[in-house]
């Protein structure tokens, strides 16, 4: 098949059968089909979108380019969660212990920062010796184990998503519904689970900004898992300000371990979303009668101390240095650290988390180009959130990196991304839908 001629039908609109689209996959994997065409070829798609049958097989042909894993030798119900990203979202590594510790296995296979939002991938890989990396014989004893992994794709599983992943981030591709329903569910369907919950980010620092995309996201991917015949069950969590207070890779695994250790206080909007999700995982699992039975378990096992322990556990599996989680404190800091201050007395009316993430990538935090490296130390802190009173010269965030040459600009981009006034304001409803295979309704 001529693939620049499969590239001009998809960019005319035309539906490309299963044949081509397996042409293209196939081709892409073996190296046969350079980057420059798979790049036009995607552009392409985010600009024509796919037919429903398209996304469907562009997902299963990303699905079994790899091996898809088989877990059914291990007890229980295996439920993950995937996030479709947001700036400070650190959810996963304060809910995979969590759920694990409540009983329902976990096997999380997860991504890299994407555009302006962090990975959790890069997350874990700033604990010192964290493998990620691990073959699938190693994925399958780990979670054999102690009830949980937490790994990114290897060679083996989803390769057609592992190289378009990367390759999207860098070519303004993102944005695209059936091809972010491909890359989430080929990865998640390939790890061996029986349900999965989906946290779908809407707002300012969200890749769906606006309520009806995100509603049309969600619903493609609870049809596709669905169709897959995987329990499916999404919620629409706002992304208009940055979740938790710490954005930034060892900066957001502090503020876990914290959490973890049970100052939930801390980071009261990220609980919110993490109880919830976790609560969710927990009924899915078999291990509580309703969602709410689950939340309460959840906070038992926060409360307990057995989630802070699973994480240890996991930290110690995957190779990592537990010395590092037990003594927060002795982690280097990076070489340059200001503070943001407010030039006035008032309220925060709005934090833009757009403007944050990109802001943390220039402090180093995040990538740029494919092969750019990743500064864990880098970051901020937010001192303020939405509806929280400040006076004049009192810190707005905290602001972390080794690059000098980044300090002034970085400190004015941040100072605009807070609008401070005089009315007090109340901060929107984190968790506005939820969407399963019944459709879309309000929160319980």
């Amino acid at each position: 098949m001529n693939v620049v001629e499969l590239i001009r039908k998809k960019r005319s609109g035309v539906s490309l059968p299963r044949a081509e689209l397996q042409h293209l996959i196939t081709g892409y994997v073996a190296g046969t089909i350079p980057d420059y065409q798979m790049s036009a070829f995607l552009m392409a798609c985010f600009f024509q979108g796919m037919s429903e049958e398209e996304m469907m097989t562009f997902t299963e042909l990303m699905l079994r380019s790899g091996e898809v894993i088989d877990l059914s030798d291990i007890p229980g119900i295996k439920v993950d969660k995937h996030s479709t990203g947001g700036v400070g979202d650190k959810v996963s590594l304060i809910l995979a212990p969590l759920v694990a510790a409540c009983g329902v296995p976990v096997p999380m296979i997860s991504g890299r920062g994407l555009g302006h939002t962090g990975g959790t991938l890069d997350k874990l890989e700033s604990i010192p010796g964290f493998r990620t990396n691990l073959s699938v014989s190693e994925y399958k004893d780990v979670i054999r184990r102690i009830g949980l992994v937490m790994i990114g794709q290897t060679e083996r599983i989803a390769p057609a998503d592992r190289k378009m992943y990367a390759l999207r981030d860098v070519t303004g591709t993102v944005e695209c519904i059936p091809l972010i329903a491909g890359s989430i569910m080929s990865k998640k369907l390939a790890e061996g689970i029986d349900a999965l919950v989906l946290d779908i980010k809407t707002g300012r620092g969200a890749f769906m900004p606006t309520r009806e995309r995100s509603i049309e996201l969600a619903q493609a991917l609870v049809k596709v898992g669905t169709a897959f015949g995987k329990q499916t069950v999404g919620y629409i969590t706002s992304m208009d300000e940055p979740l938790g207070k710490a954005i930034g890779n060892w900066l957001e695994v502090v503020e876990c371990v914290e959490c973890l250790r049970g100052n939930s206080s801390i980071a009261p909007d990220l609980m919110e979303v993490t109880l919830l999700l976790s609560g969710t995982m927990v009924h899915l699992g078999g291990k509580a009668s309703s969602v709410a039975d689950g939340v309460s378990k959840c906070t038992a096992a926060l409360r307990d101390g057995r989630a802070y322990a699973k994480f240890l556990e996991l930290v110690e599996a995957q190779g990592g240095n537990t010395e590092a989680i037990e003594h927060l404190a002795s982690y280097p800091i990076a070489q340059h650290s200001f503070d943001v201050k407010s030039g006035a007395d008032g309220y925060v009316q709005s934090v833009d988390s757009l403007e944050l993430g990109l802001t943390s990538i220039q402090l180093g935090a995040g990538r740029q180009t494919v092969d750019d490296r990743i500064d864990p130390k880098a970051g901020i802190i937010l001192k303020k959130k939405v509806g929280e009173a400040v006076e004049a010269g009192e810190p707005l965030a905290v602001v972390y990196t080794d690059r000098e040459e980044v300090i002034a600009a970085a400190r004015e981009r941040i100072a605009k991304a807070f609008v401070v006034g005089a009315r007090a304001v109340t901060p929107a409803p984190l968790v506005q839908l939820v969407v399963d295979k019944d459709g879309v309704r309000s929160p319980a």
